[in-house]
C-alpha cells in the first residue's frame, strides 16, 4: 500500500498540497484568477474533473473549457519536459518509456514521484485518463517560409509588426504600440489575461518607454504576443495578418 506524504493549505479559492517526500507543489486552483504565477512548473486543465489538456505556459484558449487549473511545481532538479510527456502519456491511456540520457536512479525517482502526484490527483477526485475524443481546437505549424513573412497587428488600441521566426520564437519589432490599459472583468475584478499580460511587460519593462517597444521583443507563442500587445481576451491566431490579410492561422493551420 502506497503512503502519500503531504501539507494541506485549504481556502474557497485554491488548495495548496506540499509533497514533503519530493520537495514538489500541487495547487488546484479553483477559481481560475487567482493563479498569477505563470513561469513555474505545469498547468493540468480539467472539466468536471475531467483531464483536458497539459502545457507549460497557460494558453488562454483553453482558460474557457477548464473550471479547474492545476499547477504542477516538481522537484528542482526534475526533467519538466519529461514529466509533462509521462503525464500526457498517463491522460492517453499509453505506458511510460524511459527518458534519453537518464540514469536508472532517475527512471526510479520519476515514476515514484508521478505515482505519488496521480494518486493525490484520483484523492482529490481527477480523472486523468482522457476519454479518446477528436480535437476540435485548431492545429498550427510552423515552417521555414513563415520566417519570411511580416504580420501586422492593429486592433485593440495597438499596433505591431510580429515575426514567426522559429516554432517557439516570434520576434514583435522595436516601436510596437502596446494597449495602455487591460479591460475589467463584469464584477470589476482584474482578469487572468491582464494578469499574464502585465507579467510579460513586467519582464520586458527596460525596453518599453510610454507605452513603446524601444527594442525588439522575443516571446514563445502567438498567445503570449496577444497577452503582451493588448492582454489577449481573444484569439490571437485572428488578429495577426500579413500585407494581404491574411492570418496566420490561414498561413500556419494544419490541414485535417
Amino acid at each position: 500500500m502506497m503512503t502519500l506524504n503531504a501539507e494541506l493549505a485549504l481556502d474557497d479559492k485554491k488548495a495548496e498540497i506540499t509533497l514533503t517526500d519530493f520537495d514538489s507543489k500541487v495547487i488546484i486552483f479553483y477559481d481560475k484568477n487567482e493563479f498569477t504565477d505563470i513561469k513555474h512548473g505545469l498547468f493540468l486543465f480539467f472539466k468536471d474533473k475531467q483531464f483536458k489538456t497539459i502545457q507549460s505556459t497557460p494558453d488562454q484558449d483553453n482558460i474557457p473549457i477548464a473550471d479547474t487549473v492545476v499547477q504542477i511545481i516538481p522537484p528542482e532538479l526534475s526533467d519538466n519536459e519529461y514529466l509533462k510527456q509521462s503525464l500526457i502519456k498517463v491522460g492517453k491511456g499509453e505506458s511510460l518509456q524511459k527518458s534519453a540520457g537518464a540514469s536508472q536512479l532517475e527512471q526510479v525517482e520519476m515514476y515514484d514521484y508521478l505515482a505519488n502526484l496521480l494518486l493525490l490527483l484520483e484523492k482529490f477526485g481527477f480523472t486523468f485518463t482522457q476519454k479518446k475524443r477528436t480535437s476540435t481546437k485548431a492545429q498550427h505549424r510552423w515552417k521555414k517560409a513563415l520566417s519570411e513573412i511580416e504580420f501586422f497587428v492593429d486592433d485593440f488600441k495597438s499596433q505591431a509588426t510580429v515575426i514567426w521566426q522559429k516554432r517557439n520564437k516570434f520576434l514583435i519589432k522595436k516601436g510596437a504600440h502596446l494597449r495602455p490599459s487591460y479591460p475589467l472583468n463584469k464584477d470589476g475584478s482584474v482578469g487572468l489575461g491582464a494578469r499574464m499580460g502585465t507579467q510579460l511587460r513586467d519582464e520586458q519593462k527596460s525596453n518599453i518607454q510610454n507605452f513603446t517597444t524601444t527594442e525588439d521583443i522575443i516571446l514563445k507563442s502567438v498567445n503570449e504576443v496577444g497577452l503582451f500587445l493588448y492582454f489577449g481576451g481573444t484569439n490571437s491566431w485572428l488578429v495577426l495578418k500579413d500585407n494581404n490579410g491574411k492570418t496566420i492561422d490561414e498561413w500556419s493551420k494544419v490541414k485535417k
